[in-house]
Parts: C-alpha cells; structure tokens; sequence
C-alpha cells in the first residue's frame, strides 16, 4: 500500500536505532512515509526520587533531542529531514498503540529482557503487538 505511513518507536537505545533503520528501509521500499515516534513520563515516585531536579527541567524538551539525535545518527540527513517527528507525554506502549491508528505498520526495537526482568519492566514490544491496530515489526538485537 504505496503512500502508507510506518510508525517507529524511539528512544535512544540501541534497539531502538536498529528499528528506525528498519523501518527507513522499509518505507524506501514501499514508498510509505516514516513517523517517528517518542514518549516520555514522569516516574510515579517523582518528588521523592530526584527532589533537587531544577524547576526549568522539561523531560519533553529531553524527549525530542533524544528523538532528534536518534535519526541523525540511525538515517542519511535526507531520510531524517523527511521524517515526521512526535513527542507524547504517556506511557510509552500507549503512545506507539495511539500514533499507530491508521499506519500501515508499527516497528519496535526489542531490549531482550527476559525472565523475571520482563516480568517486572514490562515490554512494549510485547504490548504493542498484543494491542496495535495494525501490523507490528519487532526488530531483534545481535
């Protein structure tokens, strides 16, 4: 489906990097166009855990450099240039689930937890392609 849209969660790692490489590839191929997407949240224990974060701290303004950085370093300066950029405050599965409505394909890197560190972090891999309205690419790590 030519002229779709591809969804690509990023958030600095490595993984990460490897799917928006992925995901660029895959939009050259079937000419959809690459949005990229980030999220951020404050931790529940916020106040207690970091009490002297100055006031002008702006995870968001964190969120898109990280995002920024991320296509600098994983696309050619063309491909990032016409990459489409968000940055959502939220829990990081919902957002990819939420931006990915109507895309043609969502594309997550794997962080590889296992065991009992899945169990208690989570995985938006896992979740996004339990609850994605549209098909999900998880790209593994070496």
């Amino acid at each position: 489906m030519a002229g779709g849209r591809i969804v690509v969660g990023v958030d600095g790692s490595e993984p990460s990097l490897k799917a928006v490489k992925w995901a660029a590839a895959q939009a050259a191929l079937t000419g959809d166009t690459l949005h990229a997407v980030i999220s951020w949240e404050y931790p529940a224990s916020w106040a207690t855990m970091m009490p002297g974060v100055p006031p002008e701290f702006d995870p968001e303004r964190l969120a898109k450099q990280i995002l920024d950085q991320s296509l600098a370093e994983a696309l050619t300066p063309e491909e990032a240039a016409a990459t489409t950029r968000t940055v959502v405050g939220g829990n990081a599965a919902q957002a990819l689930i939420d931006q990915a409505e109507g895309a043609s394909l969502l594309v997550v890197g794997d962080r590889g937890y296992s065991g009992f560190k899945a169990a208690v972090l989570g995985s938006v891999s896992t979740n996004v392609t339990q609850h994605a309205p549209c098909p999900v690419v998880v790209v593994r790590g070496t």
